[in-house]
């Protein structure tokens, strides 16, 4: 790989980690808040809405200028959000709780991650051979996930008493630094990783490729983008790749929120323990990934839609599981079957969406679907928390619902495969 891939990789690897990291704080800042317990999954919603309500505009903004320059732009964004966390009390509307001001500014840093993805995604494919997408694709997935796992683990640490203590200990001669709880003081450090993927994105390369200025007509926008969509969901191995990455994508968040809780209630485990068995689960996913991208070639991607079947009707085992000598093994498998079938769909669907409208705007499609997915499913489950739905049946109809789905767009390749001939994917795609 060039050199200047690896600079990709740390600023993804960074601003990736401050993300997962700061998902921990916030939760912990709104425990803190004694806010209700069903308002901890609407983090992510939150988070997440951007990427479904700016879906038409951030693939033009991507595309609108070098990607380098995006992504610091957009990881400036991000840093905006956590000052807006960080000093939460002092523009929240009175009579208006607290946590719907963490909320917004959350909202604010999930608007920059949206901008930032098509922009993260969309180099790879400027910038390398399609030959080497699965590889990229490999590094990049497995990179994001031990951020995931590292992120959650210090996120979970910056909160515990030891660390947190020695944080809130320090303070600046004269200065008041305003650090007053464990989770401020995570935000505090979390905003310097922030600026850590800023300085790398300073000196991602300019690929050469020409990006033409987006036409400022939202009209205009907007129906480009429907266009976008409908390509890929009619082209016949577009479809398969993003129908499973979709899944995939508001399976996991969901998996996210639903580890913890299962933690504290078959466990007992604490927020900062609980964000232990995340980082066990992403350790799967990491592996899964990795294994992925030596032995899956893009041609053969569809071939691991079984391994999406597996995975849901395994995640009901956890039901049966009190014991953590059992609970991480557990984990590690759920977490390398979700790697090992996401990444080589995801390169597939990236193969496609450059080929059928281009980098950005196939990411941003791509984004669009995920993250509707993500709210759907996490508005679900916020749901079934607020009527104080058993974690147990919870997880039983979670792993029912991946399964059967992953069914279904098995059944809908066999169809495809039945009704004429496949787009031709290079067979010298892999390494």
């Amino acid at each position: 790989m060039p050199f200047g891939f690896y600079i990709i990789m740390a600023a993804q690897f960074f601003s990736s980690l401050a993300d997962n990291a700061l998902l921990v704080a916030a939760i912990a800042l709104l425990i803190n808040m004694q806010s209700p317990e069903w308002m901890t999954p609407l983090l992510k919603f939150f988070f997440t809405v951007s990427y479904v309500l700016f879906a038409a505009f951030v693939g033009a903004f991507a595309d609108s200028m070098r990607k380098g320059r995006v992504m610091f732009i957009t990881n400036s964004v991000k840093i905006i959000g956590c000052l807006l966390m960080f000093f939460h009390e002092w523009w929240t509307i009175p009579a208006v709780p607290h946590y719907v001001a963490v909320l917004f500014a959350y909202a604010v840093v999930g608007l920059g991650a949206a901008a930032y993805s098509p922009a993260k995604y969309g180099i790879l494919t400027e910038y390398l051979p399609h030959q080497k997408l699965v590889v990229a694709n490999g590094w990049i997935e497995g990179l994001t996930v031990g951020s995931i796992i590292l992120g959650t683990l210090l996120g979970g640490a910056l909160i515990s008493q030891t660390i947190s203590t020695s944080l809130l200990s320090f303070d600046l001669p004269i200065v008041d630094t305003g650090v007053d709880t464990p989770a401020e003081a995570a935000i505090a450090i979390i905003m310097l990783l922030y600026g850590v993927a800023a300085v790398f994105n300073l000196y991602i390369p300019d690929t050469g490729v020409d990006h033409r200025a987006p036409n400022k007509n939202p009209l205009y926008l907007v129906r480009e983008f429907a266009h976008c969509v409908k390509l890929l969901w009619t082209d016949k191995l577009g479809q398969i790749s993003l129908a499973t990455t979709t899944l995939f994508w508001g399976a996991g968040a969901t998996l996210q929120f639903i580890v913890l809780k299962w933690a504290e209630v078959a466990l007992g485990y604490s927020l900062s323990q609980a964000t232990l068995l995340q980082g066990v689960c992403a350790v799967g996913i990491a592996a899964g990934a990795i294994i992925a991208a030596r032995i899956v070639p893009l041609n053969r991607a569809v071939n691991v839609v079984p391994v999406g079947i597996a995975m849901g009707l395994i995640v009901i085992a956890m039901n049966f599981v009190t014991s953590l000598v059992i609970a991480v093994p557990l984990l590690v498998l759920i977490g390398g079957l979700a790697g090992f079938f996401v990444v080589p769909m995801n390169a597939l669907l990236q193969h496609r969406g450059h080929i059928l409208m281009g980098a950005g705007h196939s990411i941003a499609v791509q984004n669009f679907n995920e993250n509707l997915s993500i709210l759907a499913m996490l508005g679900l489950y916020a749901l079934l928390i607020r009527l104080n739905l058993s974690i147990h049946w919870v997880i039983v109809m979670f792993g029912l619902f991946v399964s059967l789905s992953m069914v279904l767009v098995r059944r809908r390749h066999l169809h495809n495969l039945a009704t004429g001939p496949l787009p031709v994917i290079p067979a010298d795609a892999h390494h």
